[in-house]
């Protein structure tokens, strides 16, 4: 295997439908070489193609030095001629990146954007229409904090900068990188990927997407034998560095359980019901789709999922079942079960 990621491939991976993919993520451990690659190609292909890209960071304060987050280690290791440089526009809604190389008179390259300003956005994007691609390192968040309805934000940036030029909706890609953090992301939600996902998968398709999840082996034994790693031993966070490990997830398993159980609640999620049990036994609770109709607490994932028998989750008993899903103590009946799981506790 490589020593360096190549995105090549996934770059030219065809969709579930065997269609061109508007949305491509890159996966694996950390220090494979993902970040660095695709900010090289979004630089040369704008050096030699002209075209410009679109940084997307989750938070407004992560705009300001965005130009140098991106550009210093690329430019140490491919662009020493080049400097890169940004200017914050329309009352910092986003900022304008220019590359210079040399003396020569900077070349407009780019832009940066946050998702918590996608109302803003809308209203200006015809500033940016003239963006080619975009990117969104870091789609999974390590501290699980995450923008309010960020996919919804995610989904409404897009939308308003896919158009211009005479079209109503153009073809602008979004490459999306991260480090294996958490099968509950909402992104993963969002698209149904966290069901479908496998320890030994390496590519994935969906409707509109790709999906690689990678494994550097080189990245990995690098960090293991690290001497700061090695002193804190085999603990989760050295996992996930070094190995095909989420930091936030302990695996999770589709199994038929059988004997003593109590039942927990009913769910209700995109219309079908599910039933939630506790085997005391195991020390697990189990997700099936035998539900307890006469129970009296029903929970809904989502608004439109409500009926007259039912209250939305709370955020307590969200964030208690997310504490036992980090613990390992899920079990599913079948996919379709996991699905609905998840839906619960994405975040």
């Amino acid at each position: 295997m490589p020593k360096y990621y190549d995105g090549q491939k996934l770059l030219s991976l065809k969709d579930i439908n065997k269609e061109t993919p508007e949305i491509f993520i890159s996966t694996s451990n950390r220090s494979a070489g993902k970040t660095t690659y695709f900010g090289r190609k979004l630089v040369n292909d704008f050096i030699k193609k002209g075209t410009k890209f679109i940084l997307v960071y989750r938070f407004a304060y992560e705009v300001y030095d965005a130009y140098e987050k991106f550009f210093s280690d690329i430019q140490r290791l491919f662009f020493s001629e080049y400097t890169m440089t940004q200017k914050m526009m329309e009352k910092d809604v986003f900022g304008a990146l220019f590359l210079a190389k040399g003396d020569e008179e900077p070349q407009h390259c780019g832009y940066v954007i946050s998702l918590n300003k996608a109302d803003n956005i809308k209203k200006c994007s015809h500033l940016l229409s003239d963006a080619g691609v975009m990117l969104f390192d870091e789609f999974q968040s390590e501290s699980g904090q995450y923008a309010p309805n960020e996919v919804q934000k995610f989904q409404s940036i897009h939308t308003s900068l896919a158009r211009g030029g005479g079209q109503q909706v153009k073809y602008l890609p979004v490459i999306m990188i991260s480090n294996f953090v958490s099968l509950l992301n909402p992104y993963y939600t969002a698209l149904r990927i966290s069901e479908r996902l496998q320890d030994n998968t390496n590519y994935l398709r969906g409707e509109g997407w790709v999906l690689e999840q990678g494994f550097n082996d080189s990245a990995s034994q690098a960090q293991k034998e690290s001497a700061f790693n090695r002193a804190f031993g085999d603990n989760k966070y050295n996992k996930f560095s070094s190995d095909k490990f989420y930091l936030n997830d302990n695996n999770t398993f589709i199994k038929k359980m059988s004997g003593s159980n109590k039942y927990l609640f009913s769910l209700h999620f995109e219309g079908e019901w599910y039933g939630f049990r506790y085997y005391s036994d195991e020390g697990v609770v189990y997700v099936t789709k035998s539900h307890d109709k006469t129970h009296g607490r029903k929970y809904a994932v989502k608004p439109e999922d409500m009926t007259e028998e039912t209250t939305l989750a709370t955020t307590a008993l969200v964030i208690n079942f997310r504490e036992a899903f980090d613990r390992g103590a899920f079990r599913f009946q079948n996919l379709e079960c996991k699905a609905a799981a998840f839906g619960l506790l994405s975040y």
